[in-house]
């Protein structure tokens, strides 16, 4: 007698698609004052991170000692939905694990540039004209780089769905539109992060209602 076992597989869970969904997995990012270079402040209770010239900070042994980049408190899995408004020149939205290097300028520390961590860079490019304006987006993990043009938003939103892999960068306006997503698997509880380039360059999270 030949007995039949029958296997149900799990449907694949849809991702959000409006704004008001994504914020159903909204979840608060508070930056670790420890991990921060020591050019960067934190404020607004440690959701606000700013790029000065000046050391402001003790030496800490989980403090990235080159790279003006800072992580969160919080380990991110499940599905988490955070936004990043970022200002001025340039800066990098970024996802981590806890055991990226911290010593050093080399790429085993810089968001982006290892199998540690993904980052999108954000920079703001002026034309021939003052008036227009336009934000360019490079996406970076292990070192490997894409280029995307998506429309320019102050505003960065990021969504994580860590079991099922995916990890995708949104403009936010009026509406959600997609800069960049990646399919791939997570073997670890991930950090958020920015990297800010230049002096007075801002980044801050949130707070999402």
């Amino acid at each position: 007698m030949v007995t039949k076992v029958g296997v149900l597989l799990s449907e694949p869970r849809p991702e959000p698609t409006t704004r008001a969904e994504f914020l159903r997995y909204s979840c608060e990012i508070t930056l670790d004052p420890n991990t921060a270079h020591e050019y960067l402040v934190l404020s607004e209770g440690n959701r606000k991170v700013t790029k000065t010239y000046k050391s402001v900070s003790s030496s800490h042994p989980d403090r990235f000692t080159e790279c003006e980049q800072v992580l969160s408190k919080e380990s991110l899995t499940g599905r988490c939905y955070w936004e990043v408004e970022w200002t001025d020149i340039k800066t990098t939205v970024a996802v981590a694990y806890k055991t990226i290097r911290r010593i050093g300028k080399g790429n085993q520390c810089r968001f982006g540039y290892n199998d540690r961590s993904w980052a999108l860079d954000c920079s703001q490019n002026t034309t021939h004209s003052s008036l227009l304006k336009s934000e360019n987006y490079e996406f970076f993990h292990n070192n490997s780089k894409t280029s995307i043009f998506a429309p320019d938003s102050s505003t960065i939103g990021v969504y994580l769905d860590h079991r099922a892999g995916i990890l995708a960068f949104y403009s936010v306006s009026e509406t959600m539109t997609l800069i960049h997503r990646v399919q791939t698997t997570f073997t670890r509880p991930l950090h958020a992060g920015v990297f800010l380039q230049y002096c007075g360059d801002t980044a801050e999270f949130c707070q999402l209602k």
